[in-house]
Formats: C-alpha cells, sequence, structure tokens
C-alpha cells in the first residue's frame, strides 16, 4: 500500500525559543542574519501537516543553553515543546542538571525521550526506552534513540550520576530487527552521536531506513545516502529545520525529497506559539537586556579552530586571575553578537551555566599532552573517538599543528608568551569546567569565587569598547 507522509527533524535547539542573530558563510566569511523562533518553527509545521500526514523528531540539546531555559532547568522550554508536536527525543546537554531530572522532565512531556545506550551503573538496565513506535493514520514508524555517547566521558561527573553510555552501535541492530518483526513502515534512527559517528554507524549496520544525526550542527542542505540509509542534520538553535517528504510502498522508500528550511523573518508567526514564548520570557527580560558593554565587531563561533566570542570570554579570565594560559571548551553553541551593545542576555548565551573561574598549574609537558588529546578528539580518524565540541580555546600559547599526524603527534610547535614551551617549567593556568582543563591534568585545582559571567562583566566595564579579534592561537599548517 501506498503512503505518502513527511518528517521534521529539530536537533541542538540549546533553549532557543525566540528569534534571534544567527551567523552564516559567505564570500566575507561570517555574516549575521536573524533566524529561528518556535512561533515560525510552528508554522512550518502546520503548512507541513495541512499537506499530508508528518512526524516531528528532536534529536536533544533542547532543554540547555540559555539563561532562562538554566534558571527554570528546563521547565520553561516543556509547554513550548509539547505544544510544537514532538512525538520522540534523545539527549545531550539536557542531562545538564542531573539524570534525575531529565526523567522529571520527561514525565511532563507528551512524547518519551529514547535511549539505546544510556544504563543504571547499579543493574545495567535501561535509564529510558530504547525506541517508540508512532503512529498516525495507517502509517507506523519505530523511531530509535541513541543519546550522546560523550555524556559520561566528557562531560561534568553529575550529568551522568549513577549512570554509563554505550556507542549504541552494539545494541541498534538488535532493536532494529525487533522493530523489523513488528512490521512498521519506516525505521528511524534519533542520534545524539555526531554526523561523523553516524555516518560510520549507518556504514556498519543495515536496516535502517533513515538517520536523523544531531550534535555537531551540520547544516546539511542535500541528504547524505550511505547504502540503504538516508542521513540529515539540520543545524541547530532552532535557526534551521530539516523536511523529508516520503513515499513508502510495502515497506519501502519509493521517493525521497529534503529541504533544509531555513527559519528566516518572513516566516508568519504562530500567534499562539508567540503568546506562550513571550510568556515563558517576560520574568527574565527586564533583568537580560541590560546593557553590560559594546562590542567593535561580530563575536562568533562560526569556526573551529578558534572564535572571536571565546576570545572575549579568555580574556576576561585572564584580566581576572593574571595566569599565564586560559582555557576553555570548544562549545558549538552560542548566538553571535554584532557591532554595538552586549547584553546580559548574550553574555549567558556565550556562558549559559555561568561556572566558577578555576585555577591550577600545569607543566609544559602536561600541556601539550592535554592539547594532543583534545586536538586527537575533535579529528580523530576514526569517527567514534571524535569527543568534541570544537578545538579547546586558549589565550597565552600558540600551537602549529599538523591535522592528518597519528594521535599524540600533531603538535610540531607550541610556543607559550612567544617562547617554546618548556616541557619541565610549571606555568600558571585559569579555566571554566573540567572540559577547559580535565581535572586529571595539572595540581592545585581552586574555584574561585568569581564566576564566569562576572568576570565578563567586570572586564567590559573597564574597556569601552572590545575589539573583536582572532589571534592565531591555532595554526593548522
Amino acid at each position: 500500500m501506498v503512503k505518502n507522509f513527511s518528517i521534521i527533524q529539530i536537533n541542538d535547539m540549546h533553549g532557543y525559543i525566540e528569534p534571534h542573530l544567527e551567523h552564516f558563510y559567505d564570500k566575507e566569511g561570517i555574516t549575521v542574519k536573524e533566524a529561528g523562533g518556535f512561533s515560525r518553527i510552528k508554522t512550518v509545521i502546520e503548512n507541513s501537516q495541512k499537506e499530508q500526514p508528518t512526524f516531528i523528531f528532536d534529536n536533544g540539546d533542547t532543554f540547555h543553553g540559555t539563561y532562562e531555559a538554566v534558571d527554570s532547568k528546563g521547565e520553561q522550554l516543556i509547554p513550548l515543546v509539547n505544544e510544537l508536536g514532538i512525538q520522540a527525543m534523545t539527549f545531550h546537554w539536557d542531562m545538564g542538571y542531573g539524570p534525575e531530572r531529565l526523567k522529571t522532565i520527561g514525565e511532563k512531556l507528551n512524547y518519551p525521550i529514547l535511549a539505546i545506550n544510556a544504563y543504571r551503573e547499579e543493574n545495567d538496565e535501561l535509564y529510558f526506552e530504547p525506541y517508540t513506535i508512532v503512529k498516525q493514520d495507517d502509517i507506523s514508524i519505530g523511531i530509535i534513540g541513541i543519546a550522546a555517547t560523550i555524556i559520561d566521558k566528557t562531560m561534568p561527573a553529575y550529568f551522568s550520576k549513577g549512570l554509563y553510555f554505550t556507542l549504541g552501535d552494539k545494541e541498534l541492530p538488535k532493536y532494529v530487527e525487533e522493530l523489523q518483526k513488528k512490521e512498521v513502515d519506516l525505521i528511524v534512527v534519533l542520534s545524539h552521536l555526531g554526523f561523523p559517528q553516524d555516518v560510520k554507524m549507518m556504514q556498519e549496520i543495515e536496516g535502517v531506513d533513515i538517520c536523523l544525526s544531531g550534535h555537531t550542527h551540520n547544516r546539511l542542505s542535500e541528504p547524505v545516502q550511505i547504502n540503504n540509509t538516508t542521513i540529515i542534520q539540520s543545524g541547530s538553535q532552532s535557526s534551521f529545520i530539516g523536511k523529508i517528504d516520503l513515499t513508502v510502498d510495502d515497506q519501502q522508500i519509493t521517493e525521497l525529497e529534503h529541504s533544509l528550511i531555513t527559519i528566516t523573518e518572513d516566516i508568519p508567526e504562530n500567534p499562539t506559539m508567540k503568546e506562550l514564548v513571550n510568556e515563558a520570557v517576560e520574568p527574565y527580560k527586564e533583568q537580560l537586556t541590560e546593557i553590560v558593554g559594546h562590542t567593535d565587531g561580530i563575536l562568533h563561533r562560526g569556526w573551529n579552530v578558534e572564535s572571536t566570542m571565546d576570545n572575549l570570554l579568555l580574556e576576561a579570565i585572564q584580566h581576572q586571575t593574571n595566569s599565564d594560559l586560559v582555557f576553555s571548551n570548544g562549545w558549538r553553541y552560542g548566538a553571535p553578537m554584532v557591532k554595538g551593545p552586549i547584553t546580559l542576555k548574550e553574555l549567558y548565551q556565550m556562558i549559559p551555566m555561568d561556572p566558577p573561574i578555576s585555577t591550577t598549574e600545569l607543566t609544559g609537558r602536561e600541556i601539550i599532552e592535554m592539547l594532543e588529546e583534545n586536538i586527537e578528539n575533535t579529528y580523530a580518524a576514526n569517527p567514534y573517538n571524535q569527543m568534541g565540541g570544537y578545538l579547546k580555546r586558549a589565550i597565552g600559547l600558540k600551537a602549529f599543528f599538523k591535522v592528518e599526524s597519528p594521535k599524540g603527534h600533531r603538535i610540531q610547535t607550541l610556543l607559550v608568551a612567544g617562547k617554546p614551551v618548556d616541557l619541565d617549567k610549571t606555568y600558571s593556568v585559569s579555566y571554566v569546567t573540567n572540559q577547559g582543563v580535565p581535572s586529571k591534568y595539572g595540581k592545585n585545582h581552586q574555584n574561585l569565587e568569581v564566576h564566569a559571567i562576572e568576570a565578563l562583566r567586570n572586564y567590559l566595564k573597564e574597556n569601552e569598547v572590545y575589539h573583536a579579534k582572532l589571534l592565531g592561537t591555532f595554526e593548522v599548517i
């Protein structure tokens, strides 16, 4: 029997419910335009639903990423995602308030949280259901969730308290087979592993019709075909959604059309959703619209090896600590800022968890080991070993490295304060979060009373206009 329907993918929303600034790439490099917003996404969804049955899935990184989301521990978003009509999700940063909190959020959702690879340490049982079957009219889709495998490996320990995570590749064939026996029309994997990892997994495992990929913020304008599996990924921060129009006959895809939809300001806003969004942000507006500084150029996280936004963060930390070196994680999320005023809301979009500034002491040898590990986590030849974000952010050093070299042998030259690193010398270091400097490196780790947002405010107060710049900290050779 021939069945026509659509699938809409939303991935890596990071708490962005309002229209906001988004970076795009053009001949000038980075340009910034308004994009996103749940009220416009809802319009796109309703338009699709008017045409034919439409299924809506969320790859996670949903309940974390803005001040409002973090302050409410995700509560702010619950009525909004329910109103979108999402039918299943998996997760990553959604664990940012601990596993029990995500369970509580899940109890309030109109749809299940899925993961075949999140286990309780005490008994090896799955923490969430592995899959669900979603039905509309006479169409049935089996949807399998794979959470981010890095949650217990690179994220703060409280993210995964009492849990451990596998890659999911050993478990997936079992659940594909179960769904095949249930004779669903389509088998979909909802993954937060990352695009490179999903490509490799779909090369190895048969029986998946569609892989909705998340985590790496890829803006795939064309679907990627791996054997009989179609893979898509659709940007981030609610600035994009992916849409697949399908014709299925006897559990086989006969026609497939994909579009990456940019959520532009010319899309009408759904009035019901707009009202819900306004209600959600109203309690925070007065506080977050405070102007805390100015910038003379675009602050963004659009580049892998270095970004103007993170250089502001690092400089603010160094201004607070006067350390030799400063490190932070290579986060991908965070709406860009344009020339002009900087608001408190924008600072929290840069670093929504507002962690304390930490200090430690690292030897030159440890610095090289830590950077080599991070480069491997970012660019590993085997996608399963990629554990990033982007490359670690740093100031006070300059590294020249070869991406194509083997693990542990990529850095060709490392300079600290313009001089070759002394392997036996101890350097003063400041950082934010365990992702900036993992606890296994260094000695005398201390958390200061000053947190990241306070440091940024102090620095911007003393600098009338911040000069947006790249420093050439990491150079690919």
